[in-house]
């Protein structure tokens, strides 16, 4: 049986992800590590996409077709694998207490209604407290959660709620933009459509002007 299982990573910060930020002051404690505990077997898989394509009428004798199923398990256990990381953080020597935003950070994730892509870019963005992220990471925990069935409401929440409980900052931004094959290639077949949801916590969500600092950055309107 073919099987792919991802495992945490060693205890010590990853080598040449300092973000130009210093020497990591401490490494992430144990509840914060991100791993994926899944376990995929790729035999059922691919025998579950031939069964798929046989059902649907789909000819997989015809030239170009016979490796399909294994290529479609490979792709799936590929886009439902998160990627373990550890987000590292740094001590806030020099009291910076202004917004820190990574912008249009690309994403892909798979619906859970039609286990079709959704595509787009995200914005992220906190308020430092005592600690900093590595910036790297802002993009990491996007990626991380995008990596299995989703909707777009609850990615969203999920990248927010990560940075707040990893750093304790004192506001947390995150808009998420894409457009949803389940409705461009189906359905009302809304070519082009765009859905944007947002997830805001501390001040950037109770104090006006961060606010809107934070969603002008990230393209959207207060």
């Amino acid at each position: 049986m073919s099987e792919i299982q991802k495992t945490a990573w060693p205890e010590q910060a990853e080598q040449g992800d300092q973000d130009s930020l210093g020497e990591a002051d401490v490494v992430t404690p144990p509840h914060l590590r991100v791993v994926s505990t899944g376990t995929i077997d790729l035999d059922r898989a691919t025998q579950a996409a031939a069964d798929l394509l046989d059902a649907l009428g789909v000819d997989r004798d015809a030239d170009g077709l016979t490796e399909t199923p294994a290529r479609v398990a490979r792709a799936y256990a590929e886009l439902l694998t998160p990627e373990p990381f550890e987000a590292t953080t740094f001590a806030n020597d020099e009291g910076y207490d202004e917004l820190v935003v990574a912008r249009a950070i690309p994403f892909s994730s798979l619906c859970e209604h039609h286990v079709l892509p959704f595509t787009g870019v995200a914005y992220v963005g906190y308020i430092p407290d005592e600690r900093l992220l590595g910036l790297s990471k802002l993009a990491r925990v996007v990626d991380h959660f995008a990596r299995r069935l989703q909707v777009q409401e609850r990615l969203t929440a999920q990248v927010a709620n990560f940075i707040e409980e990893t750093l304790r900052p004192k506001g947390v931004g995150v808009v998420l933009e894409a457009e949803h094959l389940c409705m461009s290639l189906r359905g009302v077949r809304s070519n082009g459509s765009r859905t944007v949801t947002s997830a805001l916590k501390g001040l950037v969500r109770d104090d006006p002007r961060t606010r809107s600092e934070f969603l002008a950055l990230a393209g959207t309107r207060a």
